[in-house]
């Protein structure tokens, strides 16, 4: 958006004051009749900008020789940025007069995200020293106006040509992955796709189970490192987990054209590590007492560690919480790897939340009849722990008896009061 700006001349002329109290002093240096120090500057509305990045921008400092050319020019500076919605200022005599009192009132060009760089041939870090060198305004988060994109994009240009890389960059708008959204710096030029896949340094895994489940995933797919190795933590490493190779290590990353078809083909050197074992378990928190929650997971210490095993104990765990009415209940596992032993404990972190309790049971699409046959055999009691997993066991049962003939299919609805803390089950059935 373009910014708007306002420009107030306001000459406080107090009641008595004399033509010589407004005029520059003999001896305070003058390029011009209004061109006078600045005793004060304030800057208002700014909420990511601090005022000394804001006044690095402008150019004005306290004490300054200046009229009211150079504020013109000060919001001017700020406008180019395309860091402002819109840019207001005003300035008139300071108290005491022979002195100018500015303030600036900025609105930000906002939502800020996180920056990031991708697939540039310059370390982070330089980018980023290279852009607060250049602009005071550069910061781990930024706006993504049109023009903040396009200037930051053209300075890393120029650092790429001053290191004799150059390159087009493009900056956007990007969410990969579990990654927030964010402005992403990378090449112009399209990312080539993938096209095979492959693997070196493997001998617990065969390279073809490894492929399997990789080219299900990345085939296709336009290549960059970042989220190419993210598809390895989710496809390959718990292949490896579930080997007790907790330490496995995708420690190389080679890219080549593909050979007769567009694309590249993608190595990857893998170090598989050492197998480790189970060790000790714990479980902290929630309303269970420690040896049933333990009982629950059913890990043993001493067996071969598996990833998702452990995380299937932890789904166990969560669901036996829902059956005693803890509805909201969250279980997480927080491994902790030691290597001198070759083990990983596993603690399981409970939060059970409030309980819930049995509300009311309702019935569709049964005659009267039928329904009172249903509610003879419904067990659970309004004002007991709701037990998540009853209404399906409960519909299970009524199709493995044949209690109702001509049963086409049957669904159970759950309406939770959160402000009551109560479940009420409706089971519809044709």
């Amino acid at each position: 958006m373009r910014a708007r700006w306002l420009l107030t001349l306001v000459w406080l002329l107090v009641c008595g004051q004399s033509e010589r109290s407004v005029s520059v002093s003999a001896s305070a240096p003058s390029r011009s009749q209004d061109a006078w120090p600045i005793r004060t500057i304030e800057i208002t509305g700014n909420r990511n900008y601090s005022v000394e990045q804001i006044l690095a921008v402008a150019g004005l400092r306290s004490g300054q020789i200046a009229g009211p050319k150079d504020f013109e020019v000060a919001r001017d500076r700020l406008a180019a940025t395309g860091a402002f919605e819109t840019i207001e200022f005003r300035f008139g005599p300071a108290p005491g007069g022979n002195a100018y009192a500015v303030s600036f009132h900025v609105v930000e060009a906002g939502p800020f995200f996180p920056v990031r760089f991708e697939d540039l041939p310059v370390p982070d870090e330089e980018i980023k020293a290279h852009l607060r060198a250049l602009d005071p305004l550069f910061s781990d988060r930024i706006p993504a106006t049109e023009d903040v994109l396009a200037r930051y994009a053209r300075a890393i240009e120029q650092l790429l040509e001053r290191k004799g890389r150059p390159e087009r960059v493009r900056g956007g708008l990007s969410a990969e992955g579990a990654e927030p959204l964010a402005v992403v710096f990378r090449p112009a030029t399209p990312r080539p796709v993938i096209a095979e896949v492959r693997f070196t340094g493997n001998q617990i895994l065969p390279a073809t189970t490894l492929q399997r489940a990789i080219h299900a995933v990345a085939v296709g797919v336009p290549y960059s490192e970042k989220t190419f190795r993210q598809l390895l933590e989710t496809n390959i490493r718990p292949l490896y987990e579930a080997r007790g190779r907790v330490r496995v290590d995708f420690e190389r990353i080679e890219v080549r054209p593909a050979e007769g078809i567009k694309g590249v083909v993608v190595t990857v050197h893998v170090r598989e590590g050492e197998t480790y074992k189970l060790g000790a378990v714990r479980a902290e928190g929630g309303p269970l007492e420690e040896n049933e929650m333990l009982r629950v997971a059913d890990l043993k210490p001493g067996d071969l560690f598996d990833g998702a095993r452990v995380r299937a104990a932890a789904e166990r765990l969560q669901q036996r919480l829902r059956r005693e009415g803890y509805m909201r209940a969250r279980v997480e596992s927080e491994p902790r790897v030691r290597d001198n032993e070759r083990a990983v404990d596993v603690a399981f972190r409970v939060q059970a939340g409030p309980r819930y309790l049995f509300g009311k049971l309702a019935i569709r699409g049964l005659d009267l009849i039928a329904e009172a046959a249903i509610r003879r055999l419904w067990t659970l009691k309004p004002g007991q722990p709701f037990n998540a997993d009853y209404p399906e066991y409960f519909l299970a049962r009524i199709r493995q008896e044949g209690v109702l003939e001509n049963l086409r299919k049957a669904s159970v609805e759950l309406e939770t009061d959160d402000e009551q803390r109560t479940v009420n089950v409706t089971l519809v059935f044709r």
